[in-house]
């Protein structure tokens, strides 16, 4: 194993990290965001701002490991992920409100954390990183005040509130819980957010048990998921933001995902605006509805058999 990266372990260790983000892998992404190379001394370590493709491309060129490209994931969620939430690394410093799941996500090592690194040979380190592990729940503390201050409130329609991460299409889903079903779910229960930075930010697991839905963790659960009690109706929605409307193949997923369910489902594609929704017009499936934002008080339905409903699926 190169010194360096035997040394990166080693420091992870010290910074108290947990066995798998002091594995080869973690240190290997520490080296990365410090811009160390091979034989470089600690003392020469910067702080570069990199997306997660530009890390791995850092390893290949670097130390000749040559991840994979599904290993993306897997360095975001086991790695980076508990970097930041020990305030190791920061995300987005250049844009805080940058989705978290944004292509151009970006990660940057600590200041603090920056500093004490680059004494690493030097023979005071032992009482600079003292020093460093009193202060890191103080520093974690702030850094985790700044990022809440970027979150996006909401308000569901039982009254309590929750916080999603800031920009992309939470900004949508936002609109979506606090006026499409405070028109058109009137009494419903919102039985799932999902959110790309905590995917269970409310996830009501017994509710949809007792509806016969036994939802498999690898499906792809709908953005919302709310429970109209008085109808007897699942209504599966889409916001479109990031990814597409219930098209065919998006229909057929939801309806095997949701297979079980006793409720009836209805299935809501929901957009910013009209002009957004006429760029998917072709792409949205029949017996669906549609919501824009920029036109709250109205619903389109492709298909009305009925004003509004679920259908028989087969």
């Amino acid at each position: 194993m190169d010194v360096l990266v035997a040394q990166a372990r080693h420091v992870l260790a010290l910074l108290q990290f947990d066995n798998e983000r002091c594995n080869e892998r973690s240190a290997l992404v520490l080296l990365a965001l410090l811009g160390l190379k091979p034989g470089m001394p600690w003392g020469n370590a910067s702080d570069p701002m990199l997306r997660t493709v530009e890390i791995m491309e850092f390893l290949r060129a670097e130390f000749g490991k040559d991840y994979k490209p599904n290993s993306r994931e897997t360095i975001r969620r086991f790695t980076l992920h508990q970097f930041a939430e020990a305030l190791l690394i920061e995300q987005n410093p250049d844009d805080p409100n940058r989705p978290v799941n944004s292509p151009r996500s970006c990660y940057q090592i600590n200041a603090e954390a920056l500093r004490l690194l680059r004494t690493l040979e030097d023979s005071d380190f032992p009482e600079k990183l003292k020093r460093y592990l009193s202060n890191a729940p103080g520093l974690r503390a702030t850094y985790a005040k700044a990022r809440e201050a970027h979150r996006v409130p909401v308000t569901l329609p039982s009254g309590s509130a929750i916080t999603l991460s800031p920009g992309g299409q939470n900004v949508l889903v936002k609109r979506i819980i606090e006026d499409f079903c405070s028109i058109y779910t009137p009494g419903g229960q919102v039985l799932y957010v999902g959110d790309a930075d905590s995917k269970l930010q409310i996830y009501e697991r017994d509710v949809l048990r007792t509806l016969g839905v036994e939802v498999d963790e690898h499906g792809k659960m709908p953005d919302l998921v709310v429970y109209l009690r008085e109808k007897n109706w699942l209504i599966l929605i889409e916001a479109t933001s990031s990814h597409g409307p219930v098209d065919s193949k998006r229909h057929s997923e939801l309806v095997a995902l949701f297979s079980g369910s006793s409720a009836g489902l209805v299935f809501v594609s929901c957009f910013g605006s009209r002009a957004e929704m006429r760029r998917f017009l072709s792409q949205i499936a029949w017996e669906t509805d549609v919501w824009c934002a920029d036109s709250p008080t109205h619903l389109i339905h492709f298909n009305g058999e009925r004003f509004s409903g679920p259908y028989e699926v087969s």
